[in-house]
């Protein structure tokens, strides 16, 4: 009887320093998650999830990446993906049947691919062309080259996303890291999706620029 109290004891104790040391991992996500506010992310980041960002990312970034980074121009911090890296060019196109189809020319020089993002063709229903020199949307598609420093940055949901395509070309020094987890709610605990892919397509016609007869 003596040995079953002391094992029953020592559970006790073990489950005490368990949820113990749980609380403390509770305190320490919650103090440096970052929260998303918002819907440009969906469905790959929810408005209210928390995140956790990689250690030593910042002032970094790959094609594809989900990032924080400043607001051109602003203080706040958002969370976008990485599309265009400095020296790549990038464009895109806008038709009724495809109203948002992304373009990019790693390194500027050799074949152009088209990025698949599996939620884009289901969000994307307005007309988005680009771009401007400085990144941001124009009436007509444009290929543009990423300036050196910068990035060319784009939300998961077209639609409902401010990005480059209000603000410009992001800094690459105002990334504060990238995103590893999800850490809240526990339902969507775990890594992003898996990243979007490239296709091969032929070179984009450059839009005639038109010519004043006077």
């Amino acid at each position: 009887m003596v040995g079953g109290r002391r094992l029953w004891r020592g559970v006790l104790i073990g489950l005490g320093v368990l949820a113990g040391l749980c609380l403390v991992a509770a305190v320490v996500v919650a103090a440096v998650a970052v929260r998303v506010d918002g819907h440009s992310m969906q469905p790959t980041l929810a408005d209210g999830q928390r995140l956790l960002t990689v250690p030593g990312t910042g002032g970094t970034a790959h094609r594809f990446d989900v990032v924080l980074l400043r607001t051109p121009g602003r203080e706040t911090t958002i969370v976008k993906r990485v599309i265009g890296l400095p020296g790549d060019r990038v464009e895109i196109t806008s038709t009724p049947d495809q109203p948002f189809t992304v373009l990019v020319q790693p390194g500027g020089s050799g074949p152009w691919y088209r990025v698949g993002q599996p939620s884009w063709p289901g969000q994307a229903h307005r007309s988005s062309n680009c771009c401007l020199p400085d990144g941001r949307r124009d009436a007509t598609a444009h290929a543009q080259t990423v300036p050196p420093g910068k990035l060319f940055f784009l939300g998961d949901n077209p639609d409902g996303s401010d990005d480059a395509r209000s603000f410009g070309w992001g800094e690459l020094a105002t990334v504060s890291g990238r995103v590893g987890l999800r850490v809240w709610p526990l339902g969507a605990l775990g890594a992003l999706p898996a990243a979007p892919t490239l296709t091969a397509v032929p070179v984009p016609v450059p839009v005639p620029v038109p010519v004043s007869a006077s």
